[in-house]
């Protein structure tokens, strides 16, 4: 299998290019988020636990999010890859993550950083919010709240996969086409 951590804080783009990537390269494609979002949709007990994290900027618990991607690679076993959409968040879910693929014979194959200045997420989180309707979309002190904690706790986990020769930033800047182009050169360069 074909393993990639596409990453980036929130805004970046990952779900666009996780889409176009996932068409491209024939991988399957997980968004921890919008499995986050269908619980909450639920109004499962778990759902509403996350929404009251989500609302206050805050990431979801890593055993959480790990259970889900255990779940989820058991369910699709037999993919010849997966993009793997804002997860890990932590390097405790990193290492996790690195444990879990162990046990099923499998590794990060590359980590893809999405790299965009901090103003320019926030104009496209509150644009995405605008069409989205999502609460944690519309307020500029959440997401810049969202950022801060993505800063803190997130960020660090692309350098657990530089230590391990995985990380590779992208600039994305520009269209959706470009920065996909810039993405898959970058695949190509490691398949």
């Amino acid at each position: 299998m074909y393993n990639i951590v596409l990453f980036g804080a929130p805004g970046c783009g990952k779900g666009t290019q996780s889409e176009l990537l996932e068409k491209k390269y024939s991988l399957n494609h997980i968004s921890t988020g919008e499995i986050i979002r269908n619980e909450i949709a639920s109004e499962s007990p778990l759902g509403l636990q996350m929404k009251a994290c989500i609302e206050r900027g805050e990431l979801a618990p890593d055993s959480l999010v790990v259970d889900m991607i255990r779940k989820y690679m058991a369910e699709h076993s037999d993919a010849r890859g997966t993009i793997f959409d804002g997860f890990p968040r932590t390097t405790a879910q990193a290492e996790a993550f690195d444990k879990l693929l162990a046990e099923m014979g499998e590794s990060v194959s590359l980590m893809i950083y999405m790299d965009v200045p901090e103003e320019e997420l926030v104009k496209r989180i509150l644009l995405r919010g605008k069409v989205s309707g999502r609460a944690d979309d519309a307020s500029e002190d959440v997401i810049r709240n969202r950022i801060e904690v993505y800063n803190a706790q997130t960020a660090v986990v692309a350098d657990y996969y530089k230590a391990q020769g995985k990380y590779e930033a992208v600039p994305s800047l520009g269209t959706i086409d470009e920065v996909f182009d810039r993405i898959s050169a970058v695949i190509d360069r490691h398949i």
